[in-house]
């Protein structure tokens, strides 16, 4: 068994150390708690830049009519939406199924048909290898229990020639706007959390959790280190959000 083969005893959940396990039950705990509001907070956390970064994130995926793409922890349909009316086939999957059920409701609410939900884990897929032209993640990486396992089943179930993306949260590098953010993020989103969703605590892990992802350089050493080649990170406001790309060849 390789070092990257052995499963560590603890993972980060936040600033906690805690079992793979447990880890993965805590997450899905925060997303149950936060599913219904997890929209309006987006918005009010970022400002609504966050839809400014899942346009550019989508116009960089490239979405073709025909093309079948997996959307990954796109539990409330941000991405899928917007895919999807560039006319590609899109299933939406999540390891949530109240993030699952939000964006279901989403899509009746717009009228959108065709697309498939699938609650999976994204370091287990059930989908056959070799059967996406694109693999797409956003703002769920980080919380994945084992993000190179994660990593490993994005590249199986890639077509060759198949593009991965990722839109995540990482460290900006711009001095200033570095602790400005920092001061921000640690005592104002756990109050916007209780003010808009009642739940402090599951928004002060989300930060934890940006604080506790790999740097850009890091995270796209394990992108490749899971197969893929070409890789790319394009850094946005300095790296407070990255998109992260790499190809299965």
């Amino acid at each position: 068994m390789t070092q990257s083969d052995q499963q560590p005893d603890t993972v980060s959940f936040g600033y906690e150390e805690v079992s793979p396990e447990e880890k993965t039950a805590k997450v899905g705990a925060v997303f149950s708690s936060v599913a219904k509001k997890y929209d309006i907070m987006n918005d009010a956390m970022s400002a609504g830049l966050h839809r400014l970064w899942k346009d550019k994130f989508v116009r960089r995926v490239k979405p073709q009519p025909g093309e079948m793409i997996l959307d990954m922890a796109g539990g409330t349909g941000d991405i899928a939406f917007r895919m999807h009316e560039r006319g590609a086939s899109i299933t939406v999957s999540d390891i949530n199924q109240d993030m699952l059920d939000v964006g279901i409701e989403r899509a009746m609410e717009r009228g959108l048909d065709g697309l498939v939900w699938s609650r999976q884990n994204a370091e287990e897929l059930s989908f056959q290898s070799r059967v996406f032209d694109a693999y797409t993640i956003a703002f769920g990486i980080r919380n994945v229990t084992r993000i190179d396992k994660a990593l490993k089943e994005a590249h199986r179930v890639l077509k060759f020639g198949g593009r991965f993306f990722c839109l995540e949260f990482s460290t900006t590098e711009w001095p200033g706007f570095r602790e400005a953010y920092d001061a921000y993020s640690h005592k104002l989103v756990p109050q916007l959390g209780q003010m808009i969703a009642g739940d402090a605590d599951s928004y002060r892990y989300l930060i934890e959790s940006i604080r506790r992802f790999p740097p850009m350089p890091e995270f796209e050493g394990m992108i490749r280190e899971a197969g893929f080649v070409n890789t790319r990170v394009e850094p946005i406001l300095g790296g407070l959000v990255a998109i992260h790309s790499g190809w299965k060849v």
